[in-house]
């Protein structure tokens, strides 16, 4: 009863109104206040996903220009005029960050969350935190529901099987960027599959972000120190220009251990709670080489090289208790992980405002491989040892083009996408479960085809701006039986998603703006076939020939608003329904050897996700600059006409943010504060709720001389015991170790960089 009346309460309330202030929790509550009186109708706002301090203008002028964003429209459009909410990090903003990763960089966006587990795992059971930073979470959707790119290529697709995961995030090194972007919504009629809850859209380095000014040659050199993890990084990046060619090299170093947390016990066994030591290695090389042919075409060739070495000593995998009643007692579990990823790509550009029928072609082929290795060996009281190893792996080959054509009244889009991806995974290892053999395959190689047409039109009436647009693609999953034990079936599918955005210009100070959007995600290979049988035990997957792709149905509304260019706000509500989430379930079977549980992915339940936010921008005079944001979203499945809430949404959660520039110093305030996890808000009621929390993070940056600059960040300054539920959802109430998935406490980054 609960959970419905829950649902039914979001449903008929509006989206945004000043009585919504007194249903936020007491902490919150202030914030609340301040965002809606700041919010008023007559103001203005360009959505921005943060204070940009560069733009603090010189001699008394205190304009605050938009940002620039691509992913939105897949054109060059401010932010401000866009019908949908996104976040733009330029690389001045990424310096000044002091991220470690994408979990650092996106911590105070607050409908946005990058889910890490603490690494909890075991040799053939649990996965718990084994996938790293696993991937972004949008609006309270995530893992391969969300699209992830690399200069338009994207990142491989989470995966999990038994006690193998591997994540997403961490494919990207922060140092190799000059550009991150966050879309909300379906994301699908720009790029196709995937982008079910947004699209995050990142850009590399290239030799223009640093030959500016009329510069020949150009570099960066960047050192930093981190004791949460106890990390040194190092990374350089040079460009120089010989006549029409351009050359670019970036190199990133990073060394470093365990994320601490608030855990104080030491224990070498489970009950411990202090975080498993671990070491951590990771590299990034990127090199770019651009020709420019003529005044408008330009060549570019880039390398990219990503590796990620982890070795884990886990501790809290020891049995506390071993003797001669426990000959399977773990006394030993160490694991070796590694990620790598490969991308070569070569892309062509043609720009010229001034042509006849088309002034703009961008086209680029790529190939990228990723590949990731899990190793773990356990050694067990009298019981033979144990070894697993496994990996996942993919082969990408892609090629797209897109066009711009200017009409009267209108800039109309074009473009076609073509990839296909070779995906590939193996468990192997010793002593396997009764009833498995190894090396066995956990879902058969597979050929994942997609090739999507695109087309949009940009329309400018008077104070309108219309964008429709339409998107057909067509995928295909032709697997190989080749070593794969089950029973292999082919898929293949089309999807037509269509959006249509509008902003009203109404006035000089005050633009609405609206955005509905069809959006699609492509089953995986190892859902479409997920072939595994265990007869001792009774169970075993098959195939699904007719599985569908998930789809999603999304309106967004907003009012944006501006005064005297100094203060910018938004509001926006939206509400996403979602349908044919794919989830396996058992469709047939007792359990009994002749007669197993037979397990099968099936589009099963129906899905609705509605929320409102609120951002508030205000540069108060030359170099001082206050933020302010809040969120709140409410979502649920249901499933044979029954309710239940949806986990994968976050708590409503806060920011107040402030940042001041005199000189040579500088500093900057971020003060964050999430609610309570509500019990009519958890699916399961046995499961821990996190408290709500409040944490200030306080920077200080120092111009030692031009070009050199030494930052220094303190983040939990109170040092709070914390946690945050995007790491520890699913987590039992009665757990004993909970200190052990607490955030961690008091940390200090420092940097020392230098430009030349």
């Amino acid at each position: 009863m609960l959970r419905t009346h829950a649902a039914a309460s979001i449903s008929s309330r509006p989206f945004f109104s000043g009585a919504e202030v007194s249903h936020y929790p007491s902490t919150l509550r202030p914030i609340a206040l301040a965002v809606a009186l700041m919010a008023t109708p007559g103001l203005g706002l360009a959505q921005s996903g943060s204070p940009k301090p560069d733009q603090a203008t010189q001699a008394g002028a205190v304009t605050a220009l938009p940002e620039i964003t691509i992913s939105a429209t897949r054109t060059e459009r401010a932010s401000d005029k866009v019908p949908n909410t996104v976040t733009v990090i330029d690389r001045a903003a990424l310096l000044k960050r002091e991220a470690r990763n994408l979990k650092d960089l996106l911590d105070d966006e607050v409908d946005l969350a990058v889910r890490s587990a603490a690494t909890r795992f075991s040799a053939a059971g649990s996965s718990l935190g084994r996938a790293g930073n696993e991937g972004l979470n949008i609006r309270g959707l995530e893992g391969n529901q969300v699209l992830m790119m690399v200069d338009g290529i994207r990142l491989p697709q989470a995966f999990s099987f038994g006690a193998f995961a591997s994540g997403r995030a961490d494919q990207v090194d922060l140092d190799a960027l000059s550009r991150a972007e966050v879309l909300r919504g379906p994301a699908s009629a720009q790029f196709g599959s995937d982008g079910l809850a947004g699209a995050l859209s990142l850009s590399s380095l290239s030799p223009e972000d640093l030959l500016k000014d009329g510069k020949t040659q150009a570099g960066l050199l960047r050192s930093s120190l981190a004791t949460v993890d106890r990390s040194q990084r190092l990374s350089g990046a040079f460009a120089f220009q010989q006549g029409e060619w351009q050359h670019l090299l970036q190199l990133s170093l990073a060394r470093g251990h365990e994320t601490q947390n608030r855990g104080e016990r030491k224990d070498l066994n489970s009950l411990r709670t202090a975080p498993n030591p671990a070491d951590i290695h990771s590299e990034n090389l990127l090199a770019k080489t651009a020709l420019r042919l003529s005044p408008s075409q330009r060549l570019q060739a880039t390398l990219e090289l990503r590796q990620r070495r982890q070795d884990t000593e886990v501790l809290s995998g020891r049995a506390p208790v071993v003797n001669d009643k426990t000959p399977s007692a773990v006394i030993d579990l160490d694991a070796q992980d590694r990620l790598n990823r490969r991308r070569v790509s070569l892309e062509h550009r043609y720009d010229d405002l001034n042509g006849e029928w088309l002034q703009s072609l961008h086209s680029q082929i790529y190939v990228q491989h990723s590949e990731t290795r899990q190793r773990s060996v356990e050694d067990r009281h009298q019981s033979p040892d144990r070894i697993r190893e496994g990996y996942y792996r993919e082969e990408l080959i892609g090629f797209s083009s897109q066009a711009q054509t200017q009409l009267s009244g209108q800039r109309l889009s074009y473009g076609i996408d073509l990839s296909r991806n070779r995906i590939s995974g193996l468990r192997d290892g010793t002593v396997p479960p009764a009833g498995e053999s190894f090396p066995s395959k956990p879902f058969p190689d597979t050929d994942a085809s997609q090739i999507g047409a695109f087309v949009q039109s940009e329309i400018e009436t008077g104070s309108l701006s219309l964008i429709p647009g339409l998107r057909y693609e067509r995928y295909r999953l032709s697997p190989k039986s080749s070593g794969y034990s089950g029973a292999v079936v082919s898929l293949s599918d089309q999807a037509l998603t269509p959006r249509l955005g509008l902003v009203w210009r109404a006035s000089e100070t005050v633009q609405p703006y609206a955005q509905w959007a069809l959006g699609f995600r492509a089953p995986t290979a190892d859902q479409v076939n997920n072939g595994f049988a265990n007869p001792v035990h009774g169970y075993e997957s098959i195939g699904n020939p007719d599985l569908k792709a998930e789809r999603a149905q999304s309106l967004e509304l907003g009012l944006r608003g501006r005064v005297a260019e100094q203060l910018r706000w938004q509001l926006s509500a939206y509400r996403n329904r979602y349908r044919d989430f794919i989830s396996q379930q058992v469709v047939r079977g007792s359990g009994k050897p002749k007669d197993p549980l037979i397990f099968q992915s099936i589009n099963l339940n129906q899905a609705r996700i509605q929320g409102v936010e609120a951002r508030v921008f205000w540069q108060a005079q030359p170099g001082l600059e206050l933020s302010a944001a809040l969120a709140r979203s409410r979502g649920h499945s249901e499933q044979n006409g029954e309710r239940s809430p949806l986990d994968t949404v976050q708590p409503d959660r806060a920011q107040l943010g402030a940042r001041w520039e005199r000189g040579d110093w500088s500093w900057s305030a971020n003060w964050q504060l999430a609610a309570a996890k509500r019990a009519q808000d958890s699916s399961v009621a046995s499961q821990f709720l996190t408290p709500r929390y409040q944490v200030l993070d306080l920077g200080l940056g120092w111009r030692v001389q031009p070009g050199w600059r030494l930052q220094a960040q303190l983040n939990n300054v109170g040092n709070s015991r914390y946690w945050r539920w995007a790491d520890v959802r699913g987590l039992a109430a009665n757990n004993t170790e909970l200190d052990a998935y607490t955030a961690p406490g008091r940390q200090l980054q420092v940097s020392l960089a230098a430009e030349f």
